[in-house]
């Protein structure tokens, strides 16, 4: 019987060995062995969870851009299938039409470009450099001032932590570094945030994987259930 016991045990810890070496790069709390010896847009490039993102960053002519001294918040393949699906039923309703081909491909550049500045910072901002508190950043797209007659319309980036007890029974706690667009002032100082208005909520991702240090700069992916810029489009029927 003790035979059987261990040939199960060896078996299952074979498993997750192999689990580990698959999805190494989902972890929380920072990993284990942050640095690569690649640039930040090699490093993309070679996992497949972010071709999509990579197509994306071809498409923007942002490789330069990704491989300067930045730190970027990285999307996974995930987060961008519904972003490019939203966009594709958009363009059917304009052209009343539901036939036919959409992808990356098909999505302006600038607006890409534009749009993905957002996820990039200056200089790197590693889980040493950010507190609960957290700092408010511009993007690499610049500062984004209110429209005209909205004065609570402008839109600045937060960095900080989000503490959870996920898991108290194996630590204390875990600081997920959480990625947070704000829009007019920061809902977490507001007496009363139930009385902001949907326009003006700040939309917040959690990263799923924080502090990757490339030869160029610093990687924090952000999770799954995150879409693309925040997108918020009808993916149709």
């Amino acid at each position: 019987m003790k035979k059987y016991i261990s040939l199960i045990c060896l078996c299952l810890a074979a498993f997750f060995i192999a689990s580990c070496k698959k999805d190494g790069y989902k972890n929380d709390g920072g990993v284990s062995d942050a640095h690569v010896n690649m640039t930040t847009y090699d490093y993309l490039k070679s996992k497949p969870q972010f071709d999509s993102l990579v197509r994306i960053i071809d498409r923007a002519g942002l490789k330069d851009v990704v491989n300067s001294n930045i730190t970027f918040f990285a999307t996974t393949n995930y987060s961008i299938a519904p972003y490019v699906a939203a966009k594709k039923y958009q363009k059917s309703l304009e052209t009343d039409n539901e036939n036919f081909d959409f992808g990356i491909k098909d999505i302006p550049a600038k607006e890409l470009s534009d749009s993905l500045k957002t996820y990039m910072f200056a200089g790197k901002i590693n889980r040493d450099q950010i507190t609960l508190s957290g700092k408010l950043y511009d993007s690499l797209l610049g500062p984004i001032p209110p429209k005209p007659g909205k004065p609570n319309s402008g839109i600045q980036y937060l960095i900080k932590f989000r503490r959870a007890f996920d898991y108290s029974s194996y630590v204390d706690h875990v600081d997920y570094v959480n990625y947070i667009r704000v829009t007019g002032s920061r809902d977490d100082l507001q007496l009363d945030p139930s009385t902001i208005p949907d326009s003006e909520k700040d939309l917040a991702v959690d990263c799923q994987t924080s502090g990757i240090i490339t030869t160029t700069g610093i990687v924090h992916v952000l999770n799954g259930y995150h879409r693309l810029f925040f997108n918020a489009q009808p993916l149709g029927n």
